[in-house]
């Protein structure tokens, strides 16, 4: 009997392929709308926000989305297994978009909430189903499977700024947030009805011994405990008892997770009883790290920042239609359908001329390509500071060359970790990433704040300012890096 197949892969790649589609589309469609929601006025059924809580609001969800993958991955691989933590994330998202289709301040926190602890579920484990699905022998049709699937994130990304951001911004917010929470209820069903296509990928651990069973149990018993206490906070919360303030609560978050890691390469350091090499490649890593947040806080500007200035001052108008600012979210992920197999066939033409760059020199390329997208705004600033408003070509030039920049800098750190670290830190040297990922999310929503419209209408040359310094944090990272390309490759060793 032959074997089902999807385009020429295990018939289960179709089930995470659309999986993962749905539950980015419901991601990046209530981004999308996000920001944008919470400093609309009331007159126009937004929340009414000002720039800077919305901003560290903002920042602080995409923060703890990136942080939960981390108990996420650890809950799926002690108690759940892989698949039944994708199926319970799956739900626990479409509950938290059910729970923003409805007009009330209580239900948006508490939506916001579940999605981020849905996506810690989902996001960490699917991937790892996908490897899980092929032969241990299979590494070719492996590797080829992860590229079509990393397409369906991007085919889910590209679609639904345009369909949620239409009902969002055109027709009622809620009614956006709504049709998120659909793409993630069919991304649930067609996950359960085509699980049986998995095999036996992603099963739950089994216990057998009394020891494991008593694991099992306390682990059962913390999570209840966890969950218990989280329901009495939000309680707390949503009875007004008690009260967080977001600029706060994101300034102190960025300030705790930049300790624990500075502590925690302290710790690896001094304790973990590594040998010179290893030594090395771990600082190679914390080079990594500051790299990567410093990229990302620049990246995630898209829907902040970058948001912010779509909606307003950029002129919008296609003849008498005027498009929703966030279909502008849908440019990046085009760009990465586009032109990740152009810079795929790039790197193995200049591999097989030895004129390949190595990990440092794509680093800092990550960050020259930053740097001119934001550079690319400045001159856009220039328009509005002289009294009109740029073309929609400014925004998307500028996520073409962030796009050119992720695809340098992004694929070599999730290489360069696996490969650097000491075989038994890869799993916490992958949740750094993570936490450099968290990091950078959380300084754009931040910065994002800065962004304040009527310090900018006061002022219009703040707003290139504002830009500028993106663009010199971003050139000087490149010069650094470049300058210390040679050192940064002893510290990598042969992984170059």
């Amino acid at each position: 009997m032959s074997e089902n197949t999807f385009l020429g892969h295990p018939r289960g790649l179709a089930t995470l392929f659309f999986t993962e589609m749905w539950e980015r589309f419901s991601y990046y469609g209530m981004r999308a709308l996000l920001l944008l929601f919470m400093v609309a006025t009331i007159e126009k059924g937004g929340m009414g926000l000002d720039d800077r809580t919305a901003g560290a609001i903002y920042g602080l969800y995409t923060m703890f989305v990136y942080l939960m993958a981390l108990p996420g991955g650890w809950i799926a691989d002690k108690l759940w297994g892989l698949r039944k933590s994708v199926f319970y994330g799956g739900c626990i998202i479409a509950a938290g978009h059910i729970c923003m289709a409805f007009p009330f301040t209580e239900t948006f926190f508490i939506g916001l909430l579940l999605i981020i602890l849905g996506t810690g579920l989902l996001k960490p484990n699917i991937s790892s189903m996908v490897g899980e699905i092929y032969p241990p022998d299979d590494q070719a049709r492996r590797d080829a499977g992860f590229s079509l699937f990393y397409m369906g994130i991007n085919l889910g990304a590209l679609l639904a700024p345009l369909i949620v951001g239409y009902l969002g911004e055109n027709i009622d917010w809620h009614y956006g947030f709504a049709a998120a929470g659909a793409g993630m209820i069919l991304g649930v069903i067609q996950y359960k009805l085509t699980g049986n296509y998995l095999g036996d990928a992603g099963l739950p651990p089994v216990y057998t011994t009394p020891a494991e069973l008593q694991t099992k149990k306390r682990i059962r018993t913390s999570l209840v405990l966890i969950v218990s206490a989280l329901v009495v906070f939000v309680g707390l919360m949503v009875s007004g008892l008690l009260t967080i303030n977001p600029i706060v609560f994101a300034g102190v978050s960025g300030i705790v997770i930049t300790t624990f890691v500075f502590l925690y390469f302290g710790y690896v350091f001094l304790f973990e009883k590594l040998n010179t090499d290893e030594k090395k490649k771990v600082g190679a890593i914390f080079i990594l790290f500051v790299v990567t947040v410093a990229f990302y806080a620049g990246y995630e500007g898209q829907g902040s920042s970058l948001n912010l200035f779509a909606d307003r001052y950029t002129n919008l108008f296609i003849g008498s239609f005027e498009m929703p600012a966030s279909w502008l979210q849908s440019t990046p992920a085009f760009f990465v359908l586009i032109f990740v197999p152009v810079f795929a066939w790039l790197w193995v033409w200049l591999a097989k001329r030895k004129l390949n760059p190595s990990t440092p020199i794509k680093m800092a390329l990550g960050l020259l390509w930053m740097g001119v997208g934001y550079l690319v705004m400045m001159f856009a600033s220039d328009i509005v500071i002289a009294g009109d408003k740029p073309l929609p070509t400014w925004l998307i030039a500028t996520y073409m060359f962030h796009t050119f920049g992720e695809i340098c800098l992004y694929p070599i750190g999730l290489s360069g970790v696996t490969k650097l670290s000491p075989k038994r830190l890869v799993g916490q040297m992958m949740g750094v990433f993570f936490m450099a990922l968290a990091l950078g999310n959380l300084v754009a929503g931040l910065y994002a704040g800065e962004f304040n419209n009527e310090a900018i209408t006061a002022n219009p040359s703040l707003l290139s300012e504002l830009f500028g310094l993106i663009v010199k944090i971003m050139f000087i990272g490149t010069l650094v890096v470049i300058i210390f390309n040679k050192p940064i490759r002893k510290l990598m060793g042969n992984i170059n």
